[in-house]
């Protein structure tokens, strides 16, 4: 009986052990659904279609994230800015836009162990659509929370010249 427990429990450990994602099963994912990729142990950068992303993970803090740049911060107008925050509540679903180094990214960022291959490959998309969307409907899917998802318009022109 206890050789049975034993070996059930060796088996359980053995395949939860398995199935964590690592950097290595992380390589293999990119390397198929990547056009080109470069790598260095735990920073991959690749093309994704038309775009760049980039990935970094820690398996020592269990952490990963996948990014793509997308503009200057300084090139965007307070109206882009403030429309991707309301995607971050309502069409940017699984990423995130954020803003580092001066340059606004679609980012996904999660835990690297409890990730599967499913959600790997789902993020890839995602911060390509949030990438590619970026302007417009700054969306990650076609899925929208419900809610108040109305994008500011920017102001025209002649509406300005009013003003002064």
């Amino acid at each position: 009986m206890t050789r049975r427990v034993f070996s059930l429990i060796f088996l359980l450990v053995t395949f939860f052990s398995s199935a964590q994602m690592s950097n290595a099963k992380l390589n293999t994912i990119f390397n198929r659904e990547s056009d080109s990729i470069q790598s260095n142990g735990n920073q991959w950068q690749m093309l994704y279609k038309d775009r760049v992303l980039l990935c970094v993970t820690d398996e020592n803090a269990n952490r990963m994230r996948i990014i793509s740049p997308i503009a200057e911060i300084d090139k965007l107008d307070e109206t882009e800015l403030k429309n991707a925050l309301v995607a971050n509540f309502h069409t940017a679903l699984d990423v995130k836009y954020a803003i580092s180094d001066e340059l606004i990214w679609s980012v996904f960022i999660h835990p690297l162990k409890e990730l599967t291959e499913q959600q790997v490959v789902d993020a890839l998309r995602q911060v390509y659509y949030a990438n590619l969307t970026f302007g417009g409907s700054y969306s990650s899917t076609t899925l929208v929370f419900p809610g108040n998802t109305k994008k500011v318009e920017k102001e025209s022109p002649i509406k300005k010249l009013k003003k002064i």
